[in-house]
C-alpha cells in the first residue's frame, strides 16, 4: 500500500489522521501577560484539521522574552488561556503539541525584567535589530550566562513542560533551532564558553541533553519532539562542523526516546539561499519519527513521504492563510495566498479570517 500524506501515523501512543503538520509560526498576538487571546483559540481551532499542530514558539520564563506579543507558559494565567486552545481543538478532533521557547540573545533590554541585559552561551553580539515596543532597536551585547545559573534555565523549562501538561497539550516540542537559546549553545559560531558547556559538541549539547531530559521527566518520552536547524544562519548563526554538531545531537537526542525529530532544512528562514541539509544522515542517526520543514508544497510533500525520506511533513505559510489545508490538499483544491503585511501583530485580519473552502 502506498504512503502518502493522508495515511495515518502513530505518533508515540497518538494516532494522527494523516502526515501534514501546522509549523510553528510566530504572529504576535498575545493578550494581556502574553498569555492566548480569544482569537488564538478560534485560529488554532480552524486549523484542527492538520494532523499535528504544532504551537507558535512560547517562552518558558520573562527572562525568555524576544518579542512583543508573543505568548508564554510560565504562569496559572497563561496555562489557563492555553487549556481553551486545546481544549477548542481537542473538540474538533485534533492534536497539539506546545513548542517551548527562550530567545536567549535574539531580545532586548526593553522587553527583559527590569531592563537586563538579553543573557546567551557568550557575551557575542547578533547583527540586526529587535523587535520592541518602541520600534526596532538594534541588538545589544548579551550577558554571557554563568555557569550556575543553567540548573535556573533547565528549571524554568520543567516548570513550563508541567504548565503545558496542566493546559492539556498533547505533547510539547523543544525548541532548539533557528537561533535561539539552546541552540545558541550548541553552535560553536556562538557558543565560546571554556567550561563544561562549550568546547567539543557534547560539551555544547549539554544544556539541550538537560532540558529535554526536564521535559522528559514531566511528559515522558513518547510526548516530546525536538526541533533542529543544522545550516539555517538566522540570527546570525553558524557553526565550523554543522554535519557533525547535528548528527551527534540527532543520534543522542534519538537514545533519549523523543518521539520524532523536527528540522528545518534550509539555510534561510525566506528560501533565498538554496542549500538544504543532508536530511538522510541525519533521519538516520536519530531512529525515530522525522519531521521535515522548509518551503514544502503538496507534490514535493507527498513524494517525500512516499519514498520513505520523511514522516510528516511541516507547513508553514500555507497554514496562515489555508486554515483547511488538509482538505484543499484532499481536493486538489486552490491555495488561498497569504497576506505578508499581516503575518505580526495586529488584529483578526490576516489571522482568523482567511476563508475555507466551505465558506467559499
Amino acid at each position: 500500500m502506498t504512503t502518502d500524506l493522508f495515511t495515518p501515523i502513530a505518533l508515540g501512543s497518538l494516532t494522527l489522521a494523516n502526515r501534514i503538520v501546522m509549523a510553528p509560526l510566530t504572529r504576535n498576538r498575545a493578550g494581556a501577560g502574553n498569555a492566548p487571546s480569544d482569537l488564538t483559540v478560534e485560529y488554532y481551532r480552524q486549523r484542527a484539521s492538520a494532523g499535528l499542530i504544532v504551537t507558535e514558539a512560547t517562552q518558558v520564563s520573562p527572562q525568555g522574552v524576544g518579542y512583543p506579543g508573543t505568548p508564554g507558559i510560565h504562569d496559572a494565567e497563561q496555562a489557563a488561556a492555553w487549556r481553551r486552545v486545546t481544549d477548542a481543538v481537542h473538540k474538533e478532533g485534533g492534536h497539539i503539541f506546545l513548542q517551548l521557547w527562550h530567545v536567549g540573545r535574539i531580545s532586548h533590554p526593553s522587553l527583559q525584567p527590569e531592563g537586563a541585559l538579553p543573557v546567551a552561551p557568550s557575551a557575542i553580539k547578533p547583527d540586526g535589530e529587535a523587535v520592541t515596543y518602541e520600534g526596532m532597536q538594534a541588538y545589544v551585547t548579551p550577558r554571557a550566562l554563568d555557569t550556575k545559573e543553567l540548573p535556573g534555565i533547565v528549571a524554568a523549562y520543567r516548570n513550563a513542560a508541567a504548565k503545558a501538561l496542566s493546559a492539556g497539550f498533547d505533547g510539547v516540542e523543544v525548541h532548539a533551532a533557528n537561533g535561539y537559546l539552546l541552540d545558541q549553545f550548541l553552535r560553536d559560531g556562538s557558543n565560546r564558553r571554556t567550561d563544561a558547556y562549550g568546547g567539543p559538541v557534547e560539551n555544547r549539547f549539554r544544556l539541550v541533553r538537560e532540558v529535554t531530559q526536564a521535559v522528559i521527566d514531566i511528559w515522558g518520552a513518547d510526548r516530546v519532539g525536538a526541533r533542529l536547524s543544522p545550516i539555517n544562519g538566522f540570527n546570525s548563526m553558524s557553526d565550523s562542523d554543522p554535519e557533525a554538531t547535528f548528527r551527534y545531537a540527532a543520534r543522542e537526542l534519538g537514545r533519549m526516546g523523543l518521539v520524532y525529530l523536527h528540522v528545518v532544512e534550509g539555510a534561510s528562514m525566506d528560501g533565498s539561499d538554496p542549500r538544504r541539509v543532508d536530511r538522510a544522515s541525519i533521519a538516520k542517526d536519530f531512529d525515530g519519527l522525522y519531521i521535515a520543514n522548509g518551503g514544502y508544497d503538496k507534490a514535493r510533500a507527498g513524494a517525500s513521504v512516499a519514498k520513505g525520506e520523511s514522516d510528516l511533513v511541516a507547513f508553514g505559510k500555507s497554514y496562515i492563510a489555508n486554515p483547511d489545508l488538509v482538505e484543499r490538499f484532499a481536493q486538489d483544491a486552490p491555495l488561498n495566498t497569504p497576506d505578508p503585511a499581516t503575518f505580526y501583530g495586529g488584529d483578526h485580519r490576516g489571522y482568523t479570517d482567511y476563508p475555507s473552502l466551505s465558506a467559499a
